[in-house]
């Protein structure tokens, strides 16, 4: 997942739901509806937002390990 494209779809997403909250705004008898559908890009915007950063801490994370043991194999070498 680049986080180039993430940060797109984020901002098409809050765009319509800002869309769809200006058209409530001049539409009463669509309102309800329209501000839900906002509400449906909002949540759809943190879901893109929330599995981009589970990526990025999965891999920094499996990263981390693996200097770790790196780390822990000089050590073992320097002594022997």
């Amino acid at each position: 997942m680049n986080r180039e494209t993430v940060l797109e779809n984020v901002r098409r997403y809050r765009a319509i739901a800002s869309l769809c909250r200006q058209t409530a705004a001049f539409r009463p008898l669509q309102r309800w509806s329209l501000l839900e559908q906002a509400e449906e890009w909002e949540h759809l915007a943190v879901a893109e937002l929330e599995a981009c950063f589970e990526v990025c801490d999965r891999s920094s994370h499996h990263q981390r390990r693996e200097i770790s043991g790196k780390i822990a194999e000089l050590g073992g070498l320097a002594y022997a």
